[in-house]
């Protein structure tokens, strides 16, 4: 069944210690970490599409662009949403948003590639 574009999901997050880039080691500030909040990002485009696969396919990170604008304390509720924008083959290039209640906290793109999960896992070194 080919995978539809449009197709989008939202997911959340309430930051905690363990989120954050001093947690972490991608900084030594205790706010969210940009891996995480792109971790989170790649959760709801997963979850937009998760529907639309055939039994035994996956997805997974090939591109991350993504732009970190606003520092998210912990105990913040941050918002991430993903829509599938483009459809190429077996990739999947997503727009991908996260806000929290002061407004937008980062942006991007991510690419995901359509696999099927026991080819790849053998393949895995």
């Amino acid at each position: 069944m080919p995978v539809v574009t449009g197709a989008n999901a939202m997911v959340e997050l309430v930051v905690r210690e363990a989120d954050t880039a001093a947690a972490l080691g991608s900084g030594d500030v205790p706010v969210l970490a940009t891996p995480r909040l792109i971790a989170l990002c790649e959760q709801a485009s997963c979850q937009a599409i998760a529907e639309q696969l055939r039994p035994g396919e996956t997805t997974v990170g090939l591109r991350v662009e993504f732009t970190h604008v606003a520092p998210t304390r912990v105990g913040s509720t941050v918002r991430a949403e993903a829509t599938l924008e483009r459809v190429d083959g077996l990739r999947m290039v997503f727009t991908v948003s996260a806000t929290d209640d002061c407004g937008l906290v980062g942006a991007g793109k991510l690419t995901r590639v359509v696999v099927e999960r026991g080819q790849f896992l053998e393949k895995a070194r």
